[in-house]
């Protein structure tokens, strides 16, 4: 299969690209630098990956931006961007690529734990995680070509814990969160937020 994965150079893109890399055709994407440079939360950039790069069988989104603070120092911009980027910018990488997915191809979105297990300081995320959530199982209903559409919703990431310096528990390795992308790109399911935790 062609397989695009947005977010290629981050932590979870990368370990998925490793995942699929010996078995599928990659095209391999991200903000500032991969093969292919796209921001997605500029709907142009969005169609012009699409444009550029062709038809694929699958698209993995693995990355988008959302504000982590106080419910008190979430300002207007902090919003925005969650919204605009995260949120979005996933959404429109799903609306703009069933144009250019094959018959019974797979999208997966990127949401995250704190949509069901929020903590001070994860208002603005737990609020695009939970809609990703939504509107993924809710676009399934409505994909069509038989196109099967998933979210991923991982905890911490231990690669992530390690670099901010934090305690890893709780954390799961990036190579063990990208099963959950493999599971979902080569297997049958629709309409499922799968958790990554083993």
């Amino acid at each position: 299969m062609r397989v695009l994965i947005i977010g290629a150079t981050g932590t979870i893109g990368s370990a998925v690209a490793a995942a699929l890399e010996d078995r599928h055709d990659l095209v391999l994407a991200s903000l500032q630098r991969a093969p292919e440079r796209v921001d997605i939360a500029d709907p142009a950039s969005v169609r012009g990956l699409f444009a550029r790069i062709g038809r694929v069988d699958a698209i993995v989104s693995a990355t988008g931006r959302a504000a982590f603070k106080p419910l008190a120092d979430l300002a207007d911009a902090d919003f925005e961007l969650s919204l605009r980027h995260k949120l979005m910018g996933q959404v429109n990488v799903l609306r703009f690529g069933f144009d250019w997915v094959a018959d019974r191809g797979s999208i997966t979105l990127t949401a995250g734990f704190l949509s069901r297990f929020p903590a001070p300081g994860s208002a603005a995320v737990s609020l695009v995680n939970a809609a990703l959530e939504g509107f993924g199982r809710a676009a399934a209903l409505e994909a069509p070509r038989g196109l099967r559409i998933n979210v991923v919703s991982p905890t911490w990431v231990t690669e992530t814990l390690q670099k901010l310096g934090r305690p890893l528990t709780g954390g799961t390795p990036a190579a063990t969160v990208a099963q959950a992308y493999v599971r979902s790109v080569e297997g049958a399911e629709t309409g499922q937020v799968f958790d990554p935790r083993p």
